[in-house]
């Protein structure tokens, strides 16, 4: 049997399919986490353009706007909640296939959810459908093999678009014409770093591939044909972005293998490198009861290619040594803290800074488990405390429990949405495949 005909018919199927407890649970776990993520970025500069956007669009009702009144068409929905979900370093990874699922499927899946009046049931079995697809485009192509372009929205849109078909009802010849819908528009480049503004990445990461996936899907229930297969034979999606592909593994341990069960969940609301420094600062605090005044001097080692991208960024939650210093001053990591751009120039700030070195460690690279970060403290005393985070809270290996990610999601969302809001979406999501009908869950999102 073809892969696509694999895949395609497990699709069709996994509305319905019954999943193991533990996979409904990190699910939960993951659409509370984008859900809050969305919340929390309908506040920043990219969200905000993002609602603007939309607010320049008209079309059909059908899909909320996260942190607005606003509702609008499915596609652009995504495509705005994407920017939202993405618009810091909130959201979830996935290491393995170098990619950011959440902020690109679960938008996609929202948005779709509510144009069907799907039921929280459905909206479960798509989302995890969707990373189970996304992270296989990327072992299919074959990370070394992308050269410039971008597998975060490679990857995102075909998660996206078998997460929308999956609501949508589609048999399995509807699926491949979604998936050959999705590779026209899947594209991406790698320029994105050079934008200093995060705007340009969140629609890389979360807007672009979301909305790609609504679109495509949206377009077979408009009668759109397409190509049976578009990961094999002439001229296919594989083939066009790898010199190398390897097809079978899109259906590689599908049903037995899920690949959400592989995300990480961010402990702390800002970018992944930092996870494990941070960690390892306040375990040192806690177990001796360091304060910034006791500190002469902290060096953070983190694997080389992470420490490049936290190493002194203009950005407050990508700036490890900014970062350390807020928790050195604060004792604890919030969102606020983390995005206060103000807070960079303050003077306390920048000398208890001036006290953080980061070291790239070319032994942390080489290390089959990823994201470690060892921090070692000097005391004004002379005494030396380390702390070696091997497997940060959040990853696979130390996964965070139901209570932390709801405290994680309440530090996001209350400030959007008052308390007693927060606690309703959080109770629906804890009970979601109880839920009748997602419009349940997104009436609660507007501002």
């Amino acid at each position: 049997m073809a892969v696509v005909e694999q895949l395609s018919q497990y699709l069709a199927g996994a509305r319905t399919a019954e999943l193991p407890p533990e996979v409904i649970r990190k699910a939960k776990h993951h659409i509370l986490d984008t859900i809050a993520a969305m919340v929390s970025g309908s506040k920043l500069k990219p969200g905000r353009l993002a609602i603007k956007y939309v607010r320049t669009q008209r079309g059909k009702r059908e899909s909320t706007v996260v942190g607005s009144l606003l509702m609008a068409p499915a596609s652009l929905a995504a495509l705005a909640n994407g920017m939202l979900a993405h618009a810091d370093e909130t959201d979830d990874t996935h290491f393995e296939s170098r990619t950011h699922p959440g902020c690109a499927i679960i938008p996609a899946t929202l948005a779709m959810a509510e144009k069907e009046n799907s039921d929280g049931k459905a909206l479960l079995h798509s989302v995890v459908t969707g990373y189970d697809v996304s992270c296989r485009i990327s072992r299919a192509l074959g990370l070394g093999n992308l050269g410039f372009h971008s597998t975060y929205s490679l990857a995102g849109t075909f998660g996206a678009a078998a997460a929308a078909s999956s609501l949508a009802g589609f048999n399995p010849r509807e699926i491949r014409w979604a998936l050959s819908y999705a590779a026209q528009q899947a594209s991406g480049v790698l320029s994105w770093v050079r934008d200093s503004d995060h705007i340009e990445k969140a629609f890389d990461f979360g807007g672009m591939p979301a909305r790609n996936g609504v679109t495509a899907s949206v377009f077979v229930q408009s009668g759109f044909t397409g190509v049976h297969d578009v990961f094999e034979g002439e001229k296919n999606f594989l083939a066009a972005y790898s010199p190398s592909p390897n097809p079978s593994e899109l259906v590689e341990g599908l049903g037995k293998r899920y690949e959400i069960m592989e995300t990480s969940i961010k402990r702390f609301p800002v970018g992944a490198p930092i996870q494990a420094a941070a960690d390892a600062l306040l375990l040192i605090m806690d177990r001796h009861g360091i304060k910034a005044k006791d500190v002469k001097k902290v060096t953070a080692r983190l694997p080389t290619d992470g420490a490049a991208v936290v190493n002194n960024r203009h950005m407050p939650d990508i700036n490890l040594q900014h970062i350390m210093a807020v928790i050195l001053l604060d004792g604890r990591l919030t969102f606020e803290a983390a995005h206060d751009f103000k807070r960079m120039k303050d003077k306390k700030t920048l000398e208890i800074k001036s006290r953080v070195e980061l070291v790239p460690d070319e032994d942390l690279i080489k290390s089959p488990i990823p994201r470690q970060g060892i921090v070692e403290i000097t005391t004004q005393s002379g005494e030396t405390l380390r702390e070696h985070v091997k497997s940060v809270r959040g990853t696979p290996q130390n996964p965070m429990s139901t209570e932390e990610v709801e405290t994680k999601a309440l530090d996001l969302l209350i400030s959007v949405l008052g308390e007693q809001r927060s606690h309703d979406l959080i109770s629906k999501i804890r009970d979601l495949e109880s839920l009748n009908s997602v419009r349940d869950l997104t009436h609660l999102l507007k501002k």
